[in-house]
């Protein structure tokens, strides 16, 4: 296994770079956050309109939501590849389709987050701003906003240890990340395939690990700072 993890760890790691794209599990990480960070302007579009509980925007990012949260990430994906093409007239490169339908997974998960993030600030604090004069965004963007978004830390890191496994469908167009470099292996090797997906399930399990044990350190530090405040 040591000879195994020698030889092919730095594949693992960062995919054929320098000599190539980048990719292994650095790639996994580039995916995974740039998907997070380009759906999350549209999961708080989504998420604020989910508050407002009636009218047709509400009804139209309801439908978002539930929509893209009970179709599998893989549909997507062959969505994006598809239809992409045929929208732009141009090819895309994979890691672009790939990014594409994470994104507008992402969003759908992301934005139940925030709307839980809003509607946990309490309604008391809601009322006492309208009573002082501020209006609907003022007191969103004033008071609400910033409490949420500091609650929602934890939740948001955890979604991101979603993202990273997600991310390990998107092989199947060519992607290059970590399961892609554990399938270059396995082709290399010809033999002991279960050797390779095992190493492969070790590092998902340890970055994994780390980032659901730093969500729940980030977790008890906010609940403790909230104890605190509040004594």
């Amino acid at each position: 296994m040591m000879d195994f993890l020698h030889t092919y760890g730095l594949m693992f790691l960062v995919g054929s770079w320098p000599n190539g794209p980048i990719g292994g599990f650095a790639g996994t990480l580039i995916l995974a956050t740039l998907g997070l960070a380009g759906a999350f302007p549209m999961a708080m579009l989504i998420g604020i309109a989910r508050t407002r509980k009636r009218g047709l925007v509400c009804r139209a990012a309801t439908v978002w939501v539930y929509t893209f949260r009970s179709i599998p990430l893989i549909m997507i994906v062959f969505w994006a590849y598809f239809l992409l093409p045929l929208l732009t007239g141009a090819e895309v490169p994979p890691f672009s389709t790939a990014l594409a339908a994470i994104i507008v997974y992402e969003s759908a998960f992301l934005a139940e987050i925030i709307r839980a993030g809003i509607e946990s600030v309490p309604a008391g604090q809601v009322e006492a701003s309208r009573a002082v004069g501020l209006g609907y965004f003022q007191t969103l963007w004033s008071v609400q906003l910033p409490q949420a978004l500091s609650n929602m830390i934890p939740s948001l890191l955890n979604q991101f240890v979603s993202a990273i496994k997600a991310t390990s469908i998107v092989y199947i167009i060519g992607v290059q990340e970590a399961a892609f470099s554990a399938q270059q292996i396995n082709s290399i090797e010809l033999t002991g395939a279960l050797r390779t997906y095992m190493v492969l399930a070790m590092f998902y399990f340890l970055l994994c690990v780390f980032l659901s044990k730093l969500a729940r350190m980030l977790e008890t530090h906010l609940q403790n700072k909230r104890l605190g405040l509040a004594i």
